[in-house]
């Protein structure tokens, strides 16, 4: 802060009992003072995320987020992968705020947030975010690499608008340069797509027979549509997805490795053994090799170390991105679908 410089505002032969005799101003600009100095990096620091935001407020809570995490993963593991997914949704839309949560939203994996909030209100009331809940639940849902969640998120006040929320992830069968310019947007690089979105979401997960079934038959003469999908992963999902059978039936994203969070994914990609077009283009066609996905994806396929604190990094960078601090928003008190009554 060698540098800064602040501008300062005198008031004039301002008399403060008798207000009208106000004369003028003089401005000038000076050095800030050590006083002024760290009244600056305590600002600053309010409206930064921290890892011990709670630690006196509500020092149990990362202990009862992980014991309900276990719980639910224990039930039923696809909530693994929907809870990250909600938590990177969250971040996407309108900042890490909480917006996809109030009523409104349809994103699974809602009411799961809602059950833990009640267990933490249990504990500490009305002090820890909604919107903080879902990051530390994403972090210990994955069962893969650890990271220390930043937390001090305040919820919004206004809902995600839905058609948001549907736009605000790539669709399965969107284009490469079309995937990267929406993150490129929220000022976030190659990198933190690759690793957050597509392997972060697919490593572990399940997806439905419509996401994929464009690989799958051709239009015209009902054959494999997709040369480069492995011929006998095709047959198989032809059997499993029947033209006009239940769009809605589900298969793992990761072949062989449904609910292990590794490095199994580049590898079944790299060899024609992924479900979706959106993560296939990743490895294949000009824009991969430019965009350098695909040596991406070569690296992760075999070095697992490089892959965790890649993904690790980039789910803390996704979690910084617009969240509400200080005294924006609020702290939702007994539920995370509505805001608070005034």
């Amino acid at each position: 802060m060698e540098n800064m410089y602040f501008l300062r505002v005198d008031f004039v032969g301002h008399n403060f009992i008798h207000s009208d005799t106000f004369i003028g101003y003089r401005v000038s600009c000076h050095k800030p003072t050590s006083w002024e100095l760290k009244f600056v990096v305590v600002l600053v620091a309010r409206s930064q995320l921290t890892t011990d935001f709670y630690k006196t407020i509500c020092p149990n809570l990362l202990s009862v987020v992980r014991k309900q995490m276990i719980n639910l993963i224990e039930t039923e593991m696809r909530m693994a992968a929907s809870l990250l997914r909600l938590h990177l949704h969250d971040c996407i839309v309108n900042g890490c705020d909480a917006s996809i949560l109030l009523d409104g939203t349809d994103i699974r994996g809602i009411e799961v947030v809602g059950q833990i909030k009640s267990s933490v209100e249990n504990s500490c009331s009305v002090v820890v975010s909604c919107a903080d809940i879902p990051a530390i639940a994403a972090r210990d849902a994955s069962g893969g690499p650890s990271w220390k969640v930043l937390l001090g998120r305040r919820d919004a006040l206004l809902p995600a608008n839905q058609s948001t929320v549907n736009g605000a992830f790539p669709a399965p069968t969107e284009a490469l340069d079309s995937i990267i310019s929406k993150f490129a947007a929220l000022g976030l690089n190659l990198t933190v797509v690759y690793a957050c979105y597509c392997a972060g979401g697919h490593t572990i997960g399940l997806a439905r027979c419509t996401t994929f079934s464009n690989r799958l038959f051709d239009s015209v003469v009902m054959v494999a549509a997709d040369s480069i999908m492995d011929a006998s992963m095709a047959s198989d999902l032809q059997s499993f997805c029947p033209v006009n059978g239940d769009g809605n039936r589900t298969t793992a994203l990761d072949r062989n490795s449904t609910d292990s969070f590794d490095s199994h994914y580049f590898q079944n990609l790299l060899n024609g053994k992924d479900l979706l077009s959106s993560d296939q283009i990743l490895v294949s066609g000009d824009v991969a090799t430019v965009t350098t996905t695909k040596s991406l994806v070569q690296s992760y396929s075999n070095n697992f170390s490089l892959f965790s604190a890649d993904f690790g990094n980039s789910m803390i960078k996704m979690g910084n991105f617009n969240p509400f601090t200080d005294t924006s928003g609020e702290i939702r008190k007994s539920s995370c679908s509505a805001v608070n009554s005034s």
